[in-house]
C-alpha cells in the first residue's frame, strides 16, 4: 500500500472518529454542566443557572488563592528543574567517567509513581518522627514544621516536585545537546572562545527552541499537580497548599457539586491557556531569531 492509496482511510478514520468521540463527548457534557446547578448529594434536579457558577468562582477568594498557590508551585519548581536539569545535562553530555551509570541514576526518580514519592516524602518530613527532624534534633537543632506551616509546606512540595521531575528535563535537554553540531564548537575553539563564552554564544541560543518546549510542557504538567499535594499535605495547613485540581476534587468528589466543579475545570483550562499564550508570545521573537 502506497502513501496515496485511499485504502488507508478505511483504517485511519474509524480509529480517529472513536478517539474524537471519546474526547469530545466528556468535554461537551462538562461544558453543559458548568451552566447548571447540579448536585448529587443531596440529590437535586438539574437547574440552568447560566454564568452563575463562573461568577461565584471569580468572586470567591479561595479560587484566587488556589490560582496563586498553583502558579507559585509550578513556576518555582519548573525554574529550578530547568536550571538544575540543564547543568546536569551539560555534565552528562561531556566525557566523564561512569556517565552511563549517572544517566540511569538521574532518571530513576521520574520512573517512580508520584503517590509513592509523596508517601516517602511525608514520612521523611514528619514533624515529630521523620528522620530529617530526628537528625536535626540529634545535632541540637529544633524540629522544623515541614508540613504543618504554610511556607514550609509549600517549600516541601516544591522540593519534591524538583526531585521527581528534573530527570524529565535532563532527558530532553541531553537529547538536544547530543544533537548539536560539532563543527560550531571546533570553530569557537579556533577563536580561543572560553567554555563560558561557548555556552552563552552557542549552546544556550541553539538549545532555546527545545528549552522553551521543555519549560512549556513542565509548566502545563505542574499546573495539574494533585497527587503529591493530596498525599503530603491534603491542601493544608488550612487551604495554604490547595491547588486548582485539588480544589476541583474537593468540590466534585466530596461535595458532589458537579455544576460548580465543571465551571471550575473550565476556568482552570482558561488560566492554563492564557498563561501558555502569554509564554509563547513572549518567546516568539527569540525563537524566530534562532530558527
Amino acid at each position: 500500500m502506497t502513501r496515496d492509496d485511499p485504502v488507508k482511510h478505511l483504517f485511519l478514520w474509524p480509529a480517529f472518529l472513536v478517539v474524537l468521540a471519546i474526547a469530545i463527548f466528556p468535554l461537551i457534557f462538562s461544558l453543559a454542566n458548568s451552566f447548571m446547578s447540579l448536585r448529587l448529594v443531596p440529590p437535586m434536579p438539574a437547574r440552568y443557572v447560566g454564568l452563575e457558577n463562573y461568577a461565584d468562582l471569580l468572586t470567591q477568594p479561595r479560587f484566587w488563592q488556589t490560582v496563586r498557590t498553583t502558579a507559585l508551585i509550578a513556576f518555582t519548581s519548573v525554574a529550578f528543574q530547568f536550571v538544575i536539569g540543564f547543568a546536569i545535562a551539560l555534565a552528562l553530555a561531556g566525557k566523564v567517567r561512569g556517565v552511563e551509570f549517572f544517566r540511569v541514576t538521574f532518571l530513576m526518580p521520574m520512573l517512580v509513581a508520584p503517590v509513592a514519592v509523596a508517601l516517602v516524602a511525608r514520612q521523611i518530613l514528619n514533624p515529630t518522627m521523620g528522620p530529617l527532624n530526628q537528625i536535626a534534633t540529634f545535632f541540637g537543632f529544633a524540629n522544623l514544621p515541614y508540613l504543618t506551616e504554610a511556607n514550609w509546606a509549600l517549600g516541601s512540595l516544591i522540593a519534591v516536585e524538583i526531585w521527581q521531575w528534573t530527570p524529565f528535563v535532563i532527558l530532553l535537554l541531553l537529547a538536544g545537546l547530543q544533537g548539536l553540531p560539532d563543527d560550531v564548537y571546533e570553530a569557537a575553539e579556533l577563536e580561543n572562545a572560553s567554555p563560558w563564552q561557548q555556552f552563552w554564544g552557542i549552546t544556550f541560543p541553539m538549545m532555546l527552541p527545545i528549552s522553551a518546549a521543555v519549560i512549556f510542557i513542565r509548566i502545563v504538567e505542574s499546573f495539574k499537580i494533585i497527587d503529591t499535594v493530596f498525599v503530603m499535605t491534603g491542601g493544608g495547613p488550612g487551604v495554604a497548599t490547595e491547588t486548582l485540581t485539588l480544589f476541583a476534587y474537593q468540590e466534585g468528589f466530596k461535595k458532589f457539586n458537579l455544576g460548580y466543579t465543571s465551571a471550575l475545570s473550565f476556568l482552570f483550562l482558561a488560566v492554563v491557556l492564557i498563561l501558555s499564550l502569554v509564554y509563547l508570545a513572549l518567546l516568539k521573537p527569540y525563537l524566530e531569531k534562532y530558527k
